[in-house]
């Protein structure tokens, strides 16, 4: 899945799952704290998605829900949004490693 066709998507149903999440929109600050706030969050939206998707399937497993519809949804947040983590993650590692790399 290639997340880059994501870039510059805006709705009000993806600011409302933002906000519910406490994701939030991402801020142009400009600086390295804004950059790492922005990272916190999207690691905290992350481990929601992945708790959520785990409540659901513990419901089901012990027989509250018969709503497989709802554990269908949760674990494809789930996925889409740590599928989003983990390539954030690599573009960080290969910006540092750049970095590193450069002669002063």
């Amino acid at each position: 899945m290639d997340i880059t066709k994501f870039y510059n998507v805006t709705s009000e149903a993806i600011e409302h799952a933002a906000l519910k999440h406490g994701s939030g929109r991402i801020e142009d600050s400009g600086n390295f704290g804004g950059f790492l706030q922005n990272a916190v969050n999207q690691i905290n939206a992350t481990n929601s998605y992945l708790q959520d998707q785990e409540d659901e399937e513990i419901k089901l497993a012990l027989g509250l829900t018969d709503n497989t519809h709802d554990l269908a949804i949760a674990q494809a947040k789930a996925q889409a949004s740590l599928q989003y983590t983990v390539a954030l993650r690599d573009r960080f590692m290969e910006a540092y490693k750049e970095i590193m790399q450069m002669q002063v």
